[in-house]
This record gives C-alpha cells, structure tokens and sequence, in this order.
C-alpha cells in the first residue's frame, strides 16, 4: 500500500493545483467503495494528465504485488488455518487424503491429512505482518521483500502425532512452503514445548526475520510438495 500512495502521490503533480488537491485530501470522507484512491485516480484521469495505459499498468503492477492481500481478510484463524489452509494444501496435493478410522485405526483427529501408504500428515498456516503494530491484517500485511519484522507463530505443534510437517506462509505477494520431518521440528532449536499447561508433547514455534532463513533447506516449490512429503518419510 505504501508503494501505491507514493506511486499516486507523484502522479498528483502533474495537476494544476496539486497543492490544493492534497489540501483536499486531508478533509475528504470515504464510505466503501469509493476511496481516497479511486478520489485520485478519477481526478488524474478526468484532467487528462493520467492515461488509461497508465492505469492499466498501475492497477496490474499493485495486483501482483498484492495478489494474496484478500487471505488477510479472513478474521477467524480456524478459517484461515484449518478450511483454507487444507484446501489449498489438496488442490496442489490431490493425493492427500481426510484421516479416518478405516485408514488408521488409531486416529482420533490428531492430524490433517494421510498420504498412502501410511504418511500422516499435520498442516500448518500463518501470514506475515509487520510486528506488534495495532491495525487490522489487511493493513499490516507484509510483502515477501519487506524489511520489517514480523512473527509468524506455528502453534500447536505436536512431533509425535504425525510424519510430515507442511508450513504454509502467506505473504502479500507469495505463498511459501516448507516440508518438515516430525524429528526435525521436535529438534529445533526455535521449537518451544509446553505451550499450554498439561498439554505434553505440545510445542510452538516462531518464525521470525532472525531466524527465516535457518529454515530455507525446507522450502519447496507448489508443484513439489507431494515428493518432498514422500522423501521426508
């Protein structure tokens, strides 16, 4: 969004009276849908000093870098971490199956997903925002090239219930994946036990800008997250 007010607040420039439509800016109401930035826009177009090329360009260069912007919007976290997180994990992994009783006969809701023959499989989602700032997600959302810090938290994490980790990490520009053994995360140095009083076996971990790329040799690709499940086990 910063790149976009700045992007729009030189185009402002090249009006006339650009001083006094800032002016304006700082009294102008906005009721949803029409915004400071559609106020702008309209106004460059209509003086005829902002292209419709130019608009096209600029529309489709903030969409791609704002192209998982609406997964901020979702403000239930078992929304986000279990009905889409789990959707999207299986339309890139057809093969992964519900957990039941008929596949594992000792199932009892502890894990996500079963790969055949006998992978289970615990998904795990988070989204990047900017770090202890009071704002609704959307606006705290974090490009992958940003500098800020962030705290992405991996909660619930339980090594003994399952095979394979699969983290989803959600930046407004990418989706990112890591592949984790259950021994890997039970081991890391970042993993922390004892998140909740009782719960034995129960950890967490936190992803951070420090400590992000200690991760990055399980990064995988969309297209093979299944090979790298099948090569962890």
């Amino acid at each position: 969004m910063e790149e976009l007010e700045q992007q729009l607040h030189e185009l402002i420039k090249r009006l006339d009276n650009a001083e006094a439509f800032h002016d304006g800016l700082e009294s102008l109401v906005s009721v949803y849908p029409f915004s400071e930035y559609e106020y702008i826009i309209s106004h460059l177009l209509a003086a005829d000093v902002f292209s419709l090329e130019e608009y096209y360009d600029l529309r489709n260069s903030y969409i791609e870098r704002n192209l998982y912007l609406p997964l901020f919007e979702i403000t239930a976290p078992r929304t986000f971490g279990e009905v889409w997180a789990q959707g999207h994990l299986k339309d890139h992994v057809p093969a992964l199956l519900k957990p039941s009783k008929k596949l594992d006969a000792e199932y009892s809701g502890q894990y996500d997903f079963f790969l055949p023959p006998d992978i289970r499989i615990e998904v795990k989602a988070s989204r990047a925002v900017e770090f202890q700032r009071d704002a609704p997600l959307p606006q705290k959302a974090l490009a992958s090239a940003s500098k800020k810090q962030f705290d992405m938290n991996f909660q619930q994490i339980k090594p003994a219930c399952c095979e394979v980790f699969v983290w989803i990490a959600v930046w407004r520009d990418v989706i990112q994946y890591w592949v984790l053994a259950s021994s890997e995360v039970a081991t890391n140095k970042h993993f922390s036990e004892g998140q909740h009083r009782g719960n034995v076996g129960e950890g967490q971990l936190h992803l951070n800008r420090e400590n992000i790329g200690g991760f990055k040799k399980f990064l995988v690709p969309p297209n093979s997250i299944e090979k790298a499940i099948r090569n962890v086990n």
